[in-house]
Protein backbone atom coordinates (compact mmCIF):
# COMPACT_ATOMS: atom_id res chain seq x y z
CA UNK A 1 0.00 0.00 0.00
CA UNK A 2 1.26 3.50 -0.77
CA UNK A 3 1.32 6.12 1.92
CA UNK A 4 1.77 9.84 1.54
CA UNK A 5 5.13 10.70 3.10
CA UNK A 6 5.39 14.42 3.74
CA UNK A 7 7.26 16.82 5.99
CA UNK A 8 5.84 16.87 9.50
CA UNK A 9 4.15 20.07 10.57
CA UNK A 10 3.50 21.42 14.04
CA UNK A 11 -0.18 20.62 13.49
CA UNK A 12 0.75 16.91 13.18
CA UNK A 13 2.15 16.72 16.71
CA UNK A 14 -1.17 15.71 18.34
CA UNK A 15 -1.11 12.59 16.13
CA UNK A 16 2.66 12.02 16.38
CA UNK A 17 2.86 12.19 20.18
CA UNK A 18 0.65 9.12 20.85
CA UNK A 19 2.86 7.07 18.50
CA UNK A 20 6.06 8.27 20.18
CA UNK A 21 4.61 7.81 23.66
CA UNK A 22 3.42 4.27 22.88
CA UNK A 23 6.77 3.22 21.40
CA UNK A 24 8.89 4.61 24.22
CA UNK A 25 6.67 3.32 27.03
CA UNK A 26 6.57 -0.20 25.63
CA UNK A 27 10.40 -0.16 25.97
CA UNK A 28 10.98 -2.78 23.28
CA UNK A 29 12.59 -0.88 20.41
CA UNK A 30 13.90 2.53 21.50
CA UNK A 31 16.41 3.43 24.18
CA UNK A 32 14.41 6.53 25.15
CA UNK A 33 13.47 7.26 28.74
CA UNK A 34 9.92 5.88 29.13
CA UNK A 35 9.11 8.80 31.46
CA UNK A 36 10.05 11.35 28.77
CA UNK A 37 7.67 14.28 28.86
CA UNK A 38 5.68 15.33 25.83
CA UNK A 39 7.66 18.57 25.70
CA UNK A 40 11.00 16.73 25.68
CA UNK A 41 9.72 14.26 23.09
CA UNK A 42 8.57 17.14 20.89
CA UNK A 43 12.01 18.73 21.09
CA UNK A 44 13.78 15.41 20.39
CA UNK A 45 11.55 14.35 17.49
CA UNK A 46 10.64 17.46 15.51
CA UNK A 47 14.16 18.40 14.53
CA UNK A 48 15.09 21.72 12.91
CA UNK A 49 16.66 21.96 9.46
CA UNK A 50 18.91 20.72 8.03
CA UNK A 51 17.43 17.63 9.69
CA UNK A 52 14.05 16.47 8.43
CA UNK A 53 11.02 14.97 10.15
CA UNK A 54 8.26 13.32 8.14
CA UNK A 55 4.93 11.61 8.65
CA UNK A 56 3.31 8.73 6.79
CA UNK A 57 -0.32 9.63 6.24
CA UNK A 58 -3.34 7.73 4.99
CA UNK A 59 -6.70 9.50 4.71
CA UNK A 60 -5.46 12.32 6.93
CA UNK A 61 -4.35 9.96 9.71
CA UNK A 62 -0.69 9.84 10.77
CA UNK A 63 0.37 6.18 10.82
CA UNK A 64 4.08 6.64 11.32
CA UNK A 65 6.86 9.17 11.57
CA UNK A 66 10.59 9.39 10.97
CA UNK A 67 13.36 11.87 11.43
CA UNK A 68 16.65 12.00 9.56
CA UNK A 69 19.86 13.87 10.08
CA UNK A 70 23.65 13.72 9.86
CA UNK A 71 24.79 10.92 12.15
CA UNK A 72 27.61 13.04 13.60
CA UNK A 73 28.79 16.63 13.18
CA UNK A 74 31.97 17.75 11.47
CA UNK A 75 34.05 14.91 10.03
CA UNK A 76 31.13 12.48 10.47
CA UNK A 77 28.48 14.55 8.73
CA UNK A 78 28.73 12.62 5.45
CA UNK A 79 26.83 9.69 7.03
CA UNK A 80 23.08 9.99 7.58
CA UNK A 81 21.05 8.46 10.36
CA UNK A 82 17.44 8.43 11.38
CA UNK A 83 14.75 7.02 13.58
CA UNK A 84 11.28 5.82 12.75
CA UNK A 85 8.19 4.86 14.64
CA UNK A 86 4.97 3.27 13.42
CA UNK A 87 1.61 3.30 15.18
CA UNK A 88 0.85 -0.06 16.77
CA UNK A 89 -2.29 -0.58 14.65
CA UNK A 90 -0.37 0.13 11.41
CA UNK A 91 2.59 -2.18 11.98
CA UNK A 92 3.15 -4.82 9.33
CA UNK A 93 1.28 -2.81 6.67
CA UNK A 94 4.27 -1.27 4.88
CA UNK A 95 4.42 2.04 6.74
CA UNK A 96 7.93 1.38 8.04
CA UNK A 97 9.14 0.40 4.56
CA UNK A 98 7.71 3.61 3.09
CA UNK A 99 9.45 5.67 5.77
CA UNK A 100 12.83 3.94 5.30
CA UNK A 101 12.61 4.30 1.52
CA UNK A 102 11.93 8.00 2.00
CA UNK A 103 14.97 8.28 4.28
CA UNK A 104 17.14 6.57 1.66
CA UNK A 105 15.95 8.95 -1.07
CA UNK A 106 16.54 11.95 1.21
CA UNK A 107 20.05 10.75 2.08
CA UNK A 108 20.95 10.25 -1.59
CA UNK A 109 19.51 13.64 -2.58
CA UNK A 110 21.61 15.27 0.13
CA UNK A 111 24.82 13.52 -1.00
CA UNK A 112 25.33 11.37 2.10
CA UNK A 113 27.78 8.51 1.56
CA UNK A 114 25.89 6.03 3.75
CA UNK A 115 23.16 5.58 6.35
CA UNK A 116 23.96 4.24 9.80
CA UNK A 117 21.36 3.10 12.30
CA UNK A 118 23.12 3.27 15.65
CA UNK A 119 20.90 1.19 17.91
CA UNK A 120 18.63 -1.45 16.38
CA UNK A 121 17.40 -3.71 19.17
CA UNK A 122 18.24 -7.34 18.33
CA UNK A 123 14.78 -8.56 19.28
CA UNK A 124 13.19 -6.10 16.82
CA UNK A 125 13.28 -8.74 14.11
CA UNK A 126 10.71 -7.04 11.89
CA UNK A 127 12.88 -3.91 11.67
CA UNK A 128 16.03 -5.96 11.09
CA UNK A 129 14.32 -7.92 8.32
CA UNK A 130 13.07 -4.69 6.72
CA UNK A 131 16.47 -3.01 6.84
CA UNK A 132 18.25 -6.10 5.49
CA UNK A 133 15.70 -6.36 2.65
CA UNK A 134 16.70 -2.82 1.65
CA UNK A 135 20.42 -3.62 1.68
CA UNK A 136 21.48 -2.67 5.21
CA UNK A 137 23.96 -4.96 6.93
CA UNK A 138 24.93 -5.36 10.55
CA UNK A 139 28.46 -4.08 11.12
CA UNK A 140 28.57 -4.60 14.87
CA UNK A 141 26.61 -5.47 17.98
CA UNK A 142 26.88 -3.97 21.43
CA UNK A 143 26.01 -7.06 23.51
CA UNK A 144 23.54 -6.57 26.33
CA UNK A 145 23.30 -2.82 25.66
CA UNK A 146 19.48 -2.72 25.78
CA UNK A 147 17.26 -3.78 28.70
CA UNK A 148 14.23 -5.40 27.11
CA UNK A 149 11.23 -5.72 29.48
CA UNK A 150 10.75 -9.42 28.67
CA UNK A 151 14.00 -10.71 27.13
CA UNK A 152 16.34 -8.96 29.56
CA UNK A 153 19.62 -7.61 28.26
CA UNK A 154 19.83 -7.89 24.49
CA UNK A 155 22.21 -6.49 21.90
CA UNK A 156 22.00 -3.28 19.94
CA UNK A 157 23.00 -3.61 16.29
CA UNK A 158 24.74 -0.97 14.25
CA UNK A 159 23.32 -1.27 10.75
CA UNK A 160 24.87 0.28 7.65
CA UNK A 161 23.84 1.02 4.07
CA UNK A 162 26.38 2.28 1.54
CA UNK A 163 24.84 4.78 -0.81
Amino acid sequence: MGYLIRPAEEADWPQIWPIVHDVITEQRTFAYDPTMSERDAHRAWLLPAPARTVVAVDAGRVLGTANMYANRPGPGNHVASGSLMVARHARGAGVGRALVLDLIVWARQNAFAAIQFNAVVETNTSAIHLYESLGFRTIGVAPGAFRHPIEGRVGLRIMWLDL
